[in-house]
């Protein structure tokens, strides 16, 4: 490798590795005028799974349940009463892990009640209510890490 270039492909390869065996989705690495950043999207897919409630005759074939169009949804980070994460770190839905959580789906809101917590570099920020209403959804379960951006629960 020259010496006039910096970047050292063993480098991200072990940063790629890392990020493989671990749950982090992405780590960046800086010295000098140097600074590498390697990331990764998971995409979680949940398939609805229904079993029948009669047995089938031995030898019988099920055909699969017929599937739905699904409607057009509006996506989490675009609805208006989305509350989204400021930051990269790890979303808590609780203040300790045997108190109860902050809110539920149904609960009542008022502006500035504390919604959940967002841990980044060791400090633990308060996300609060922008708006007074109800909690329809929530997309981050205790401990789970969160992106900037992201959807965290919807208040309308």
């Amino acid at each position: 490798m020259p010496k006039d270039n910096p970047f050292d492909p063993d480098l991200v390869r072990e940063l790629a590795n890392l990020i493989a065996d671990t749950d982090l989705t992405e780590i960046e690495v800086e010295k000098g005028d140097l600074r590498i950043r390697v990331a990764r999207t998971v995409t979680a897919v949940t398939v609805p799974v229904s079993m029948p409630s009669v047995a089938a005759a031995p030898g019988a074939v099920m055909a699969p349940p017929p599937v739905a169009e699904a409607a057009p949804t509006v996506k989490p980070a675009a609805h208006p009463g989305a509350v989204l994460s400021p930051m990269v770190g790890t979303a808590y839905r609780k203040p300790s892990p045997e108190a109860k959580a902050f809110v539920e789906i149904g609960s009542k809101v008022a502006v500035g009640d504390k919604v959940l917590l967002v841990e980044a570099m060791k400090t633990f920020n308060e996300i609060v209510a922008p708006r007074a209403g109800t909690v329809t959804a929530i997309f981050v379960e205790d401990g789970t890490p969160v992106e900037y951006g992201e959807p965290l629960i919807i208040i309308e």
